[in-house]
């Protein structure tokens, strides 16, 4: 094997821009986010509330629907946005959007929480702490 075959087979760290880092740790937190409530119709009862037009306390109407279209555009968007705004938009984007979201993320815990959902939130607020901590230590130079 000559040299440059060991290069080109060798592990390298390559230097990754805060942008896409953020921009991933969006979309994984977007699978969670899914998933949990995807899991959660596996849930003993479940269906038959959504049929019988509820979903916990709430009942289920255009409204609902709206605002719970409107809690899961949010972070698809910004996995986007993350890598399309100019970098200090979007670095306070991420640390505002963020921060709501890990109250939110708590808030659906309320009512009856298994331990998927629990653990759901848990990775949720992780992801959420270190989109805030990438976009909070982002480097200066770049976010001018």
């Amino acid at each position: 094997m000559n040299t440059q075959n060991k290069a080109q087979n060798a592990l390298e760290d390559i230097k990754v821009s805060s942008k896409l880092k953020i921009a991933t740790l969006w979309a994984s937190f977007m699978f969670l986010y899914i998933y949990v409530d995807y899991f959660a119709l596996y849930m003993p009862g479940k269906i038959e509330g959504i049929l019988a037009g509820k979903i916990f306390i709430f009942d289920i109407s255009y409204v609902f629907l709206l605002i719970a279209l409107i809690s899961v555009t949010i972070p698809a968007l910004m996995i986007f946005l993350s890598v399309a705004l100019p970098a200090k938009l979007s670095r306070w984007a991420n640390i505002i959007i963020a921060a709501v979201y890990i109250p939110y993320t708590l808030f659906n815990l309320t009512g009856e929480a298994w331990v998927h959902m629990v653990f759901g939130a848990v990775v949720e607020v992780a992801l959420l702490c270190l989109i805030i901590w990438y976009a909070w230590k982002w480097p200066s130079s770049l976010a001018k």
